[in-house]
């Protein structure tokens, strides 16, 4: 479904100095139906990465396909929350969760019964009339995740999105890990998790304690 292939991605700087190398060479392939974490050092390009391939900047050599299409630009296939939270002050949990599919022409009627289920399943019941500073972090997170969710994309990028929640909702386990460099990023290992489903969610398990110490092990000599 998503090909990268040859990213390159630098940004220039305000002050004359050196340009600042984000990304270098980067290739991999995302399946259909495959759930892919990357992880790597602070500032080794994920987000810019994430960004690239929302369609939201443009890479400076190489392409990403989505389907055999290259990326140009956002599309309504792809989906993406972002590390703070990117509520509208002005709207409540409710209009922003349904706020994709008014754009996309969706009648009211519907819009809010996809947002409501949506609020219930991120465990906002409730709050559907509260506005953002009424909320924690972790709340206002769960919105934008929500918000995602509500316009079915075939693709839901996330950048580090349950930063700001607890632990407890933080304890999801992944189908794959790709491990990036230092700045500027690269792939330098694959990691197949061999977890079997239905999955528990158990993170100190005899399958998932040393795929852990693995991951540490390899951060740690990036």
């Amino acid at each position: 479904m998503i090909a990268v292939r040859g990213i390159r991605k630098t940004f220039a700087t305000e002050n004359g100095a050196a340009a600042t190398p984000a990304l270098d060479d980067l290739a991999f392939d995302v399946a259909p139906r495959e759930f892919v974490c990357i992880v790597g050092p602070s500032g080794c390009g994920k987000t810019t990465l994430l960004r690239i391939l929302a369609g939201l900047i443009g890479p400076d050599a190489g392409e990403v396909l989505v389907n055999g299409t290259r990326v140009t630009g956002p599309g309504p296939e792809r989906a993406i929350v972002f590390q703070q939270p990117t509520l509208l002050p002005w709207a409540n949990v409710l209009t922003s969760v349904a706020f994709g599919l008014q754009l996309r022409g969706v009648s009211t009627a519907e819009r809010e019964e996809i947002a409501r289920g949506l609020i219930k399943t991120v465990g906002l019941e409730g709050f559907e009339e509260h506005f953002p500073r009424q909320l924690s972090g972790g709340m206002q997170q769960r919105v934008g995740l929500a918000r995602a969710l509500a316009v079915n994309p075939s693709i839901l990028l996330m950048d580090e999105p349950f930063a700001a929640v607890d632990a407890q909702t933080r304890r999801l386990l992944q189908d794959q890990l790709l491990v990036m460099s230092q700045r500027p990023g690269r792939i330098v290992e694959s990691v197949t998790v061999s977890v079997p489903r239905p999955r528990s969610g158990d993170l100190e398990s005899d399958v998932v304690m040393p795929l852990k110490a693995h991951l540490w092990r390899r951060l740690q000599t990036l």
